[in-house]
């Protein structure tokens, strides 16, 4: 195991790390959305800080006087991490005896890291100059009402569709719903078995997703990717005689090559 991790320093054998990690990066995939539909990219490894986009141009021309300045954008790889604790008599009685260990504290954990992944993912990280889905210029917008009428949800995703199709963005196609949203198709049409999310799912054939998100959004697959840095793992920091100090951590940023290949549908 990688050293950045710290794990022989724990003293726990390899087939109870495995468990936890287990337990956490289950935990984590039960929460994650966006890596549903977008493609990942890696991991490439702790080391990944920075991702380059675009290409290198000219910012500032030569001169007379001057040389020009060649350069490509570069956006931050953030990193995630959230502590949790180990009883090492459990850990002990567990190895020693046979007893259950109760794993709780690094799902929780990892629960965490994967709600802040979503957050970056769909909101962005205006401290880093960092877009999200949600946030990122450039992207179709479209404003919308509420979903009462059974037949509104369709007819909005349908207008969606179209302008995005209208930018030259054909599909396949992810729709990312609220919960109120998402729930809200749980209709059927008058006079058939079919509820609207069925039909929805026809539409857009990359999945319907319900996630932590406001309103709705619709995205093509060349939309972007996901570049992973460090994959979900668990690692040790310390103990204190009581405890050992675990960490759930991860690196990634999403890059977005398409802005356009986005629409948000904006409304209460």
């Amino acid at each position: 195991m990688t050293d950045y991790l710290n794990r022989d320093a724990a003293g726990m054998p390899e087939a109870l790390w495995k468990r936890i990690d287990q337990a956490a990066q289950t935990a984590a995939a039960d929460l994650l959305t966006a890596r549903r539909f977008l493609d990942l990219e890696g991991p490439f490894g702790v080391g990944l800080t920075s991702v380059e986009t675009g290409s290198e141009q000219y910012c500032r021309p030569a001169q007379a006087n001057a040389a020009g300045v060649v350069a490509s954008r570069a956006i931050a790889v953030p990193a995630l991490q959230q502590v949790f604790d180990l009883s090492i008599r459990r850990v002990e009685g567990h190895l020693r005896m046979g007893l259950p260990l109760e794993l709780s504290p690094a799902r929780e954990a990892a629960e965490a890291v994967a709600r802040r992944e979503e957050e970056i993912i769909y909101y962005g990280v205006e401290e880093l100059g960092i877009s999200g889905l949600l946030t990122v210029a450039n992207r179709q917008r479209l404003e919308i009402g509420g979903w009462d009428r059974v037949e509104q949800a369709l007819s909005d995703v349908l207008a969606a569709v179209g302008r995005l199709d209208a930018g030259g963005f054909r599909g396949p196609y992810s729709l990312v719903l609220s919960p109120a949203r998402y729930n809200a198709l749980f209709t059927r049409y008058e006079g058939s078995d079919m509820l609207q999310l069925d039909h929805l799912r026809r539409l857009c054939e990359s999945g319907v997703y319900k996630a932590p998100v406001d309103g709705a959004l619709l995205i093509d697959s060349r939309a972007g990717s996901l570049r992973v840095g460090q994959d979900l793992e668990v690692g040790y920091s310390a103990n204190d005689g009581i405890h050992y100090k675990l960490f759930v951590s991860e690196s990634l940023v999403l890059v977005l090559d398409e802005p356009g290949a986005v629409c948000t549908l904006e409304g209460d």
